[in-house]
Parts: C-alpha cells; sequence; structure tokens
C-alpha cells in the first residue's frame, strides 16, 4: 500500500503542510522532472504516455498539490501572464468570448488580467502599456483597436483593421450579412430596415460593407430612412444595453416609414427592438420581422426566440488565446494576419413571411 505524503498539520483547524512536488513525485514512485513536466504541461509531456499523465494529474488532485507559481516564474524567467482589454466584460457577447480565452489559457497554466474600457479614448490609450508594466507576455484585444505598437505578441478579436505583427480573428461578415438578408428576401421581405452599429467600431464598419454587398446582390435597396445608427451615451460610454435597441426602434417608428423587417447590428438592440414594437401594438414576426447577430444566451429565451447570425463566440476566444500563446512560445515570429471563423444562421421564431405593404 503507497504512503501517501505527510500532512504535518496538528490539531482541528491547523493548515496541512502543502504536497511538495517532490514528495509527490516520491508518492506515484516517479521522478520529480516527469510530474513537472506534466503538471507544467511543458512541451515534453508529449513523449509522457498517457497513462502516466493520468496518474500524474489524478494523484495531484486526491492530494490537493498546488504547483509553486513563483518558482515557476524564477526558474523559467517568465510570468505566464497574458492582458484582455475588453470594451465591457458584463455584456453577452464578450462574456462568451472570455469562456473561451479563459478556458485555454487556464488549461496551459497561464493566468490573465481584464482591462475593461468601456470604449473610453484615454483608457484604451493607457491600459496596454499598463499591462505591459504588470509584465503580461502578450496582450488580447476584444474589439478594441490598436492604438500603438506594444513589444509583446498582440491578437485582435474582431479588430478587422490590418496591422503589422497583429492576428486578428474575425467572423466573416460577407458570408454572416448575406445568410440573414437572404432569409429575409426568401420570406418576402424587400423593406428591410437596419440597426447600424456604434461610430469607431471596425464590427460596424466591416458588417455595413457586408450587408451593402449582400443588398446589392440580392437586389435589395438599403433606403437611408430606414437605417438608424446606434447612440451610445457621450458623457457615460458603455456596452451595448436593450435600452438602446428600444429608443433606436422607436426612432424609427416616429419616421413613419414603411417596413417589415429588422436587421439589427447586435442581439442587444434587437431585443431592446423586439420590446419597443410589442408596445407600439406590432407583432413579431407577424407585422415585423426582426433577425439580431451575434446569438448571445439570450437570444434563445426571448419571446419570440430570436433569429440570429451566430457567431462562434467562444471558440473566437479560444482561437485567440492559442494564437497567442503560440506567438509567446514562438519568440513572436510571423503570424497570419487573418483567421476568418464562419458564422451561421439560427432560424427561431422572430422572423416570418412579410405582410403586404399599401401600395407606394
Amino acid at each position: 500500500m503507497k504512503k501517501e505524503p505527510a500532512n504535518n498539520g496538528s490539531g482541528a483547524g491547523l493548515p496541512a503542510k502543502p504536497v511538495s512536488l517532490r514528495s509527490l513525485a516520491e508518492y506515484l514512485k516517479l521522478s520529480p522532472a516527469t510530474v513537472s513536466v506534466v503538471i507544467n504541461n511543458s512541451p515534453a509531456a508529449k513523449a509522457i504516455p498517457k497513462h502516466t499523465k493520468d496518474r500524474v494529474l489524478q494523484a495531484a488532485r486526491k492530494l490537493q498539490y498546488r504547483p509553486n507559481f513563483f518558482a515557476r516564474s524564477l526558474s523559467l524567467k517568465r510570468g505566464f501572464m497574458v492582458g484582455v482589454l475588453v470594451p465591457e466584460i458584463s455584456e453577452g457577447y464578450a462574456a462568451s468570448i472570455m469562456r473561451g480565452i479563459e478556458d485555454h489559457l487556464l488549461r496551459e497554466g497561464y493566468f490573465y488580467f481584464v482591462a475593461s474600457h468601456r470604449g473610453q479614448a484615454d483608457l484604451i490609450q493607457e491600459y496596454p502599456q499598463m499591462l505591459i508594466d504588470r509584465a503580461v507576455e502578450g496582450v488580447i484585444l476584444l474589439n478594441t483597436p490598436v492604438v500603438q505598437a506594444l513589444p509583446v505578441p498582440v491578437v485582435a478579436i474582431s479588430g478587422h483593421h490590418r496591422v503589422p505583427g497583429v492576428t486578428n480573428i474575425a467572423v466573416d461578415n460577407t458570408k454572416a450579412t448575406f445568410a440573414a438578408l437572404e432569409h429575409l428576401v426568401n420570406l418576402g421581405h424587400r423593406r428591410i430596415a437596419f440597426f447600424k452599429g456604434h461610430r469607431g467600431s471596425s464590427d460596424t464598419e466591416y458588417r455595413w460593407k457586408g450587408i451593402l454587398r449582400a443588398a446589392a446582390k440580392l437586389g435589395i435597396e438599403v433606403r437611408p430612412e430606414l437605417t438608424i445608427q446606434l447612440q451610445r451615451d457621450v458623457e457615460n460610454p458603455g456596452p451595448s444595453v436593450p435600452e438602446e435597441g428600444y429608443v433606436t426602434a422607436q426612432e424609427l417608428l416616429a419616421t413613419r416609414e414603411q417596413f417589415t423587417a429588422l436587421f439589427a447590428f447586435n442581439d442587444i438592440s434587437a431585443i431592446g427592438a423586439v420590446r419597443a414594437f410589442r408596445d407600439a401594438g406590432l407583432r413579431v414576426p407577424e407585422d415585423v420581422s426582426v433577425v439580431g447577430f451575434d446569438d448571445i444566451q439570450a437570444a434563445a429565451y426571448l419571446t419570440p426566440r430570436l433569429t440570429t447570425v451566430r457567431q462562434p463566440l467562444p471558440q473566437m476566444g479560444e482561437t485567440a488565446a492559442k494564437q497567442l500563446l503560440e506567438r509567446i512560445s514562438n519568440g513572436n515570429g510571423h503570424c497570419p494576419q487573418l483567421i476568418s471563423l464562419a458564422p451561421e444562421l439560427v432560424v427561431r421564431e422572430s422572423t416570418g413571411p412579410a405582410r403586404s405593404l399599401p401600395a407606394e
């Protein structure tokens, strides 16, 4: 019978002595080097048989072994820390992407700082250097412009603008917008309203270009009177909220222009618009069909459930984290400029056949 590493805590409430790497190795009858390679998921772990790695990890959990992070950092002269810069972490879009980032980083033995700039230009300018000052080995920018060159690897999510040395992870907006508009056209919609995204967002720019290309290909007129740009509170910029879509939909209805469908910039604004239409006595989708973008979790629980373009948000986060760690390991060498991920149209209950409109 194996003798477990001694627990030197004595008496109720006294802390036990932490299990060391050496005592864990003795317990497993393996060398400390082998155990260290497995625990730290080092590249050399690929050469270790799976059953051995499983034994090490199971024993580490059983004995509550915790790696000495500071000792590891000092011995390797690395901090195993990255920075993530986001507009706002609380919204569904960013939170879904962060899940993918976090899962990959923690799996690879990294930790991270998150800084939320809330769209404020001064923070967008200052935060990257503040992260560098805290010894991060790389930075992930989520829907945040690259405003300065950084001395560490940088990966952007939904950055779109090509910047030398920066890999961008983005959904294919051309395919995404075409799928959404084609769906509406197939339902008989011709007078389609649009919510454009916020000014200054590269997502807004590239998604709108996709809409214009798709509309031209499908023979749909994009009418200025049916196009309204989402507006942030200038004095208190922050994430998209349903109220923003609600107010924008009220503005659209106030024009008295006829339309049978709305393609919103994102799910959050679409959710607000659905409520505004219902409050105005309009039925969704009988009177107005609504399509969102992102497929955040709330989209499937709205009444009616929201038809939307699904971005693979957790996959985008995981891909960004994977690319960043590869560049850190490879010394920030050659990197792809763009990794484009495929969108998916998710048809639910908020879209239906177009109603008849009075002759113009």
